[in-house]
């Protein structure tokens, strides 16, 4: 029997685990009939996939794997993030990292304090409840921060809006319906101001363009002249933000 019949042979894992800079990793393995070559990608929760063509030999992609384990330190290390939703964690409220601090009382708002080592957040609700209460409160932020940006980018182009809905998506910003409703991702509230107000421009710009056309950019540009600035953070810092 050739070589080339025992490397077609050659079982293709589910996963197979890399020794990265930050240490081992799991990197799943998918065979997808439409991919023309190998290809190597991390979702934006930090978890990387191996993609094989149809046909494609294990042995191949291993080397491919090997090949662009440089590439995979960097992403990995790019998405890593002091982040976390817990007692004495930090939280980005609108581009200005938070302490979090959770206190036993059972009742009471949300509330930011100054403070000589950064500004901090209190939660009410002990260890059981606080990370609810947190997330309802970002939530509720976001939603506060997105229906004024989102009118005053409508009333700067003439649009109405049928209504503002939250999404909690890992892969999406924000979309808007032909019938008008706005959607966003909560996480917006964790980005700076210039950002989430880039995104409800772009948002809103598409009641008038469903499309993203020269002319659809010609009227967010209306609405929003310096839209590139917001533009630019996303898509270097928004896969840090979704992993959150």
């Amino acid at each position: 029997m050739g070589l080339t019949r025992l490397l077609r042979r050659a079982p293709i894992p589910q996963t197979v685990e890399v020794v990265t800079a930050s240490g081992p990793v799991a990197v799943g393995v998918r065979v997808n009939p439409r991919a023309r070559s190998y290809r190597l990608s991390v979702s934006a929760r930090g978890e990387p996939v191996l993609t094989l063509p149809r046909g494609g030999h294990w042995s191949e992609a291993e080397a491919f794997l090997e090949r662009n384990r440089g590439w995979l330190d960097a992403r990995l290390a790019r998405l890593a993030t002091p982040w976390r939703l817990a007692p004495d964690g930090l939280v980005p409220l609108r581009g200005v990292d938070h302490a979090i601090i959770v206190s036993d009382s059972a009742r009471g708002r949300v509330w930011v304090e100054a403070g000589e080592g950064g500004p901090k957040l209190h939660v009410p609700g002990g260890p059981d409840h606080f990370r609810r209460r947190l997330l309802d409160w970002l939530k509720a932020e976001a939603r506060a921060d997105l229906e004024r940006a989102s009118a005053r980018h409508a009333a700067a182009l003439g649009v109405s809006i049928a209504a503002i809905k939250l999404r909690d998506q890992t892969t999406r910003w924000g979309s808007c319906s032909s019938s008008g409703t706005l959607n966003y991702n909560w996480r917006l509230i964790l980005a700076p101001d210039f950002v989430l107000d880039y995104v409800a421009a772009h948002e809103v710009a598409h009641r008038v363009e469903m499309n993203h056309s020269p002319a659809f950019w010609r009227t967010l540009a209306r609405a929003l002249p310096d839209y590139g600035r917001g533009q630019a953070w996303l898509k270097a810092h928004g896969a840090k933000l979704m992993a959150l």
